[in-house]
């Protein structure tokens, strides 16, 4: 548990590092998101989901 809590941690902490660095080109970007189809939304989510597995499975398969 205190693993996952971590890793929450450490995904909100890179989540909020835009909105902190870069706020109104983030406000745009929500815009830009906003107006997105929903299907090129699912896609993008997807792709994300994807790219996210990879990174978690070669992390762990190079440990």
């Amino acid at each position: 548990m205190k693993f996952f809590l971590c890793v929450i941690g450490m995904v909100m902490i890179i989540e909020g590092l835009p909105y902190f660095a870069f706020p109104i080109k983030m406000k745009e970007v929500v815009q830009t998101i906003i107006n997105l189809e929903d299907a090129q939304l699912r896609k993008f989510g997807f792709f994300l989901m994807l790219a996210g597995l990879g990174i978690v499975y070669f992390a762990m398969k190079g440990s």
